[in-house]
């Protein structure tokens, strides 16, 4: 209604206008070839405006002749590139769906109707990678690294092809160039990483870890816990050759993680083999009333050099309550009075956890009791049997293998922090590396960690 009113309007006020300009006095007075014209004034204004028209209509009509060349031809590019897209788009869909070949098909229609596009040519490769044409993928992806925008997806291709070839060291070169053409490249930078961790060279790996950047909570909590695992791993690396090195970098993984018990381990050890027993005792202290680690506790009563069983009891009654706070505790508290020949307290440290969910090692701490006290074979008999059914204690685990001791990377995996200390799933047993002879006094018996039985 409003736009039909504005048009009555317009109508009437132009209207009125034209009538203005006609009736306008006087007149214009024109020569042309002889020719002479004396129209009144407002008919020669509206002439002029009718010529105008004409000669504007005519000239857009000319321009529109002039250009219809041009104007097709955009048209058939726009409608090839209108092609190549959707036949790029269909080849990607396709190589989702499981279609290498049609992909590779589409992909090359692709690149007919756009020659300027990188991505037909990267979407070839990958479906030629596929298909297993492992030749034609090389070439196009080597093609693909000379421009700077396709260079490090094309090295993402060759890393992959030949980790499909199984040739670790070609891969390992591929991810190292695309680090360097972009640093923020995660799948190059964990492929050098891991690289790094897997050849222990700690030193490059910490530096890595340190030049990253961690926005939220969870990402430097991620960081710091890496940090703190490489810091042990040159630890425990450097515990026998460079002791005060070791040192600092255990001291430095304790400042990233308080309570990570592999770093107070190795700490704790060289206190002691410099006889800085008092520090090594107030650091497995503190470590065990955050953890109540096993490892610690065997660690804490041995903390003195050429103590007796008997000192080696007492000193552990500092830390651990009667009866035990947990099963960890109870174990501790009577292998150590199992040493000393203290076979009420070992009976009684462990009588809270022999019940039904009794576990493998206090099955087995109670055969020694039942034997050792009074030399029962029936009853240390009953409790070994139980301990074949019993369930499995805490051990430091990776990829379902069990180890005596943590270690920095996986044997099966080579990843880096995968021992964690849990109740292992399988039976798989890894046998410790030959100790530091400086790791634990000479008198040392107790293990630092829970005997794994086989089922």
């Amino acid at each position: 209604m409003i736009r039909l009113a504005s048009w009555i309007v317009g109508s009437l006020i132009i209207t009125a206008l034209a009538a203005w300009m006609i009736s306008l006095p006087g007149t214009l007075t024109l020569e042309v070839g002889g020719y002479r014209m004396e129209p009144r004034l407002g008919a020669a204004v509206l002439m002029f405006i009718l010529i105008a028209i004409v000669v504007i209509v005519l000239w857009a009509i000319v321009r529109r002749i002039l250009t219809a060349p041009r104007i097709i031809a955009r048209r058939n590019r726009e409608r090839r590139r209108e092609q190549g897209v959707e036949a790029l788009s269909d080849a990607i869909v396709a190589l989702q769906a499981g279609d290498p070949a049609r992909a590779r098909s589409l992909a090359r229609e692709a690149q007919a109707r756009l020659p300027a596009n990188a991505a037909a040519r990267l979407l070839e490769a990958r479906a030629d990678l596929a298909l297993g044409d492992m030749p034609a993928a090389r070439e196009h992806y080597r093609a693909l690294i000379a421009n700077e925008k396709t260079a490090v997806a094309a090295l993402t291709g060759l890393y992959d092809q030949a980790r499909t070839q199984h040739r670790p060291d070609a891969a390992l070169t591929f991810a190292r160039k695309a680090l360097a053409l972009a640093p923020s490249s995660g799948w190059a930078a964990d492929a050098v990483f891991d690289d790094l961790t897997k050849r222990s060279q700690w030193a490059e790996a910490v530096a890595m870890v340190n030049v990253e950047q961690a926005s939220s909570r969870e990402a430097r909590a991620g960081k710091r816990r890496r940090q703190a695992v490489i810091e042990t791993a040159r630890a425990r690396e450097a515990e026998t050759s460079a002791p005060l090195a070791a040192l600092d970098h255990a001291l430095t993984a304790l400042k990233l993680l308080p309570d990570f018990v592999p770093a107070a381990l190795i700490a704790a050890r060289i206190h002691i083999n410099r006889g800085d027993t008092r520090k090594a005792m107030s650091l497995l202290r503190r470590i065990w009333r955050a953890t109540g680690h096993p490892d610690i506790a065997a660690l804490y009563a041995h903390a003195q050099p050429g103590a007796s069983a008997v000192e080696r009891l007492k000193r552990l009654g500092e830390i651990i309550e009667t009866p035990p706070a947990h099963r960890a505790a109870g174990m501790a508290l009577a292998r150590a009075a199992i040493d000393a020949y203290d076979w009420p307290l070992a009976r009684k440290s462990l009588a809270p956890f022999m019940d039904t969910d009794a576990t493998q090692g206090v099955a087995s701490l109670m055969a020694e009791i039942e034997e050792g006290q009074s030399g029962d074979q029936g009853k240390a008999r009953e409790w070994l049997s139980r301990a074949v059914r019993a369930p499995r204690d805490p051990a430091w685990t990776a990829d379902g293998l069990v180890s005596d001791e943590w270690e920095p990377i996986s044997p099966v995996t080579g990843k880096l922090d995968a021992f964690e200390w849990k109740v292992p799933m399988t039976v798989t047993h890894r046998a410790p590396a030959p100790l530091p002879v400086a790791q634990l006094p000479a008198d040392a018996s107790l293990p630092l960690a829970p005997a794994t039985m086989p089922t």
